[in-house]
């Protein structure tokens, strides 16, 4: 297991009826700019719960943040909070408005453009506390320190201080009920995804980490038939949503090797052609996965022994394979595509995708950095033609 260091300050209220907690978790006195989506929060009743809780705040209110965040569209939130002179932010909503609120947050005092926090890496001067109310469980923003943001066909992720953790995220998994199945479908995806990024790699014998991650595999391939067939399943609605938190809250990526190429990748099909993000996901790791088999073959045959119950007795080659064709059958099982023609791109499409993502990051991808541009094209290729 490699060296490593652990730190998440985020209070976690979780459960039914949480959100009367919000008048207690905001500073007294507040002055708070709410950030959400949409309007969905004020066609399923959840806006109204939200503000109905915060009349002893002075609100002033930001909505409109997309499903892939927008940095000419936060700063005009960015704008706003500074007129105001807020103090605090209340994201209300899923991984994206919690990402648009991050950048918020850290831009409101930045001295220099903002676009340089994502676009140099450009240290962050100071931030504005932040809570979040999750709507959508899928991303792990809610308990995490990182952020993407899109501007164009440029996709850049920022983070990773301290200082961008929520002070607190409220859980509730009745706010999921009126969710359509389609964003059910993504946030499972997601999340299972993100727990493959950091497990399926090499074994450096961090067992703890390892099992900690086939538990999240194994509740979310469970619990996902009754996610989606049953919309006030509360427990299976609550066992969602702590494990999409729990893929990405740093714990299970602790002292292990981390990949993200899946990530990287299905970035570039969101920026160019609009694609959800956990559906590039689902598009892009099987074909990874069948090219990179040899190399994550000890992990692969981990994955299908422990989550998938493969017949251990089988030749490992046929253990790797039955376990990517098991993984594609799940998403599909969720209405999930896993081919990249089903968004009508083609092959001769592919060397654009390839040149943008070299564009963004000239380094090879994967653990081990030997996915280079050869290889990606070959996924990319695969997953069109398969």
């Amino acid at each position: 297991m490699k060296n490593f260091e652990y730190y998440n300050p985020v209070h976690i209220v979780f459960g039914k009826g949480q959100m009367a907690q919000l008048k207690k978790l905001i500073p007294a006195k507040s002055k708070l700019l709410l950030v959400y989506g949409g309007g969905s929060i004020k066609e399923n009743g959840i806006y109204e719960e939200v503000t109905g809780h915060l009349k002893n705040f002075q609100v002033i209110e930001f909505e409109g943040v997309s499903s892939n965040p927008q940095y000419d569209h936060l700063m005009k939130g960015v704008e706003l909070a500074r007129q105001a002179q807020i103090n605090f932010i209340l994201a209300v909503g899923g991984g994206s408005v919690i990402d648009g609120a991050k950048f918020i947050s850290a831009a409101i005092n930045h001295s220099d453009d903002p676009w340089n926090i994502l676009s140099k890496r450009q240290k962050i001067e100071s931030v504005i506390p932040f809570g979040c109310v999750l709507t959508l469980p899928a991303t792990g923003s809610e308990m995490n320190s990182f952020s993407v943001i899109s501007k164009g066909a440029d996709k850049l992720g920022f983070g990773g201080d301290p200082r961008l953790y929520p002070k607190f995220s409220i859980l509730d998994p009745t706010l999921t009920y009126s969710l359509p199945d389609r964003q059910l479908a993504n946030g499972i995806v997601d999340a299972y995804v993100h727990v493959l990024e950091q497990y399926l790699t090499k074994d450096i014998n961090a067992p703890i980490q390892d099992r900690y991650a086939e538990a999240i595999l194994k509740t979310l391939r469970e619990q996902a038939p009754l996610v989606m067939s049953s919309p006030d399943n509360y427990d299976a609605r609550a066992n969602l949503m702590w494990s999409a938190t729990q893929a990405l809250n740093g714990l299970i990526g602790v002292g292990v090797i981390h990949d993200w190429a899946t990530h990287m990748i299905g970035h570039e099909l969101t920026a160019l052609y609009g694609i959800d993000h956990a559906r590039t996901l689902a598009v892009v790791l099987p074909s990874l996965l069948r090219v990179q088999k040899e190399h994550k073959l000890e992990k692969l045959v981990q994955y299908g022994i422990r989550v998938l119950e493969i017949d251990p007795e089988l030749d490992v080659e046929d253990i790797a394979d039955k376990a990517i064709v098991k993984t594609e059958e799940f998403f599909n099982s969720l209405n999930v595509p896993t081919k990249l023609s089903e968004y009508q791109v083609k092959v001769e499409n592919i060397a654009d995708i390839v040149s943008s993502l070299k564009s963004h990051i000239a380094a090879n991808l994967g653990e081990d950095g030997n996915i280079d541009d050869k290889k990606v094209t070959q996924i990319l290729t695969l997953s069109v033609k398969s």
